[in-house]
């Protein structure tokens, strides 16, 4: 078995081609010395992921935006400690040293001090004022490289679903169970920001939009000011039955044993949560059959903070009805609702969704079975569950006819495949070679 690291590095990165082989270049000795390194595409049209997979661990795949790009990577990460470096930065040859030395000594997170380079003479100003703002308030920007306890982040919820400041949310947050470690060691950061818009112009506008966020404005307005366009959420509930043998996934005992079905229902169910966390589209609910006693799913709510619900009684109608019915009784935005057969999901096709129910009242990823991955809605939809033939190839049909009567207008993405027979489990086996990820036998299927 594979020694886990102490620390693992994520970084999130966007059209990074120019700087980006040179950066992780300079992280290989930390490589050579166990460090996990981790980059987390956000759909980058220049060949980065291409140039980072031979310089790092792993090259993941997210959502645009750098809260859902970092919680998609500290998902993936094996360490023990969680440092996460914007893709330009600079970290100093013993990084990993002096923050487990930090640690050692009875920190629980921290940053480091930060150098400026840039053409401008009073960037070292600005980042002197920088470290003592932080130093004095106890807050850490991304320029920093923040790091910290891989539990922590995790009790603490991660990254905020924010397209700006979710570094300082975060800090906030964790500055409230403890202290940082301000290192002294400083990372080099590019000034290309200052250099392009103006030493002065560019200092103003964060100030002013940090004492904004500060006085509670809206994140999502401060990052149109910034020129961010902010991404879509949704809240999102997994239907999900307990990994009991005899219970789940029985279509595939013939071919696993019931023992073995149950182990593929929690693998699926472990990459379904994955997906759907580093989507950062909003509140995950798992919703849980027959009720949420099971350990697996205790598991998830104590060491990943899910939130648990049981499924009601009835068909996969009445429960569907159900949780649409409890969700918009206590929340006002849109819901996507999916169950765990899906391993081809992809955190960008629940964005996709969530993107598609700001102008459409339902969106629809169909699978190649004539079923259908996830139902997105807008708002209650009446009688879109009755009558429906659920386990049949009639399932996606007739939920569009039931959508049409009820007036509401439909969005469908990209046709999936689900695994429920056992050749849909030996095309996800020979998927899982061909995408070299962790078989569910490695024991790697629970949370960690």
């Amino acid at each position: 078995m594979t020694r886990c690291p102490s620390l693992s590095i994520v970084v999130p990165v966007l059209d990074e081609a120019a700087t980006l082989v040179a950066r992780l270049q300079a992280l290989a000795p930390l490589r050579q010395r166990g460090v996990e390194v981790l980059v987390v595409d956000g759909g980058s049209r220049d060949g980065t992921p291409a140039l980072a997979r031979p310089w790092a661990d792993a090259v993941l795949q997210a959502p645009r935006g750098r809260a859902a790009q970092m919680n998609a990577g500290a998902d993936a990460a094996r360490g023990a400690v969680l440092l996460f470096l914007h893709a330009d930065t600079s970290l100093p040859p013993d990084a990993d040293a002096v923050v487990m030395q930090a640690l050692a000594a009875g920190a629980r997170w921290g940053r480091f001090d930060v150098r400026i380079q840039g053409r401008h003479p009073l960037l070292p100003l600005v980042a002197a004022l920088m470290n003592l703002r932080s130093r004095w308030s106890g807050m850490a920007t991304g320029d920093q490289a923040l790091f910290v306890q891989r539990r922590l982040f995790l009790a603490v919820g991660g990254f905020a679903p924010l397209p700006l400041m979710e570094d300082l949310d975060l800090s906030r947050r964790l500055r409230a169970i403890a202290p940082p470690a301000c290192l002294r060691q400083t990372v080099q950061t590019d000034g290309r920001r200052w250099d392009r818009h103006g030493l002065w112009r560019t200092v103003g506008l964060m100030w002013r939009l940090r004492a904004a966020w500060a006085l509670g404005a809206d994140a999502a307005d401060l990052a149109r000011r910034y020129g961010y366009r902010p991404r879509a959420g949704a809240a999102v509930a997994v239907l999900a039955k307990a990994p009991v043998p005899g219970l789940a996934k029985t279509r595939l005992a013939p071919l696993l044993g019931d023992a073995g079905a149950a182990r593929a229902q929690r693998a699926l169910l472990r990459q379904t949560l994955h997906t759907v966390r580093a989507a950062s589209l909003g509140p995950l609910t798992l919703w849980c059959a027959p009720d949420v006693a099971h350990r697996h799913f205790q598991a998830w709510q104590q060491h990943r903070g899910v939130q648990l619900m049981p499924q009601p009684e009835g068909d996969l109608g009445r429960r569907m009805h159900a949780v649409v019915q409890h969700h918009f009784a206590v929340h006002a935005g849109p819901l996507i609702l999916l169950g765990t057969d899906c391993p081809a999901l992809t955190p960008e096709h629940l964005q996709q969704v969530a993107d598609a129910l700001q102008t459409h009242d339902a969106a629809l990823l169909p699978a190649e079975d004539g079923g259908y991955v996830l139902l997105g809605l807008r708002r209650p939809a009446t009688g879109v569950f009755d009558g429906v033939a659920w386990s049949t190839a009639a399932v996606a049909g007739q939920t569009r006819q039931r959508l049409q009567a009820a007036g509401l207008s439909l969005w469908e993405g990209p046709v999936l495949w689900d695994v429920d027979q056992p050749e849909d489990w030996r095309r996800w086996q020979q998927w899982q070679r061909r995408e070299r990820m962790p078989s569910p036998a490695d024991g790697q299927d629970a949370p960690s």
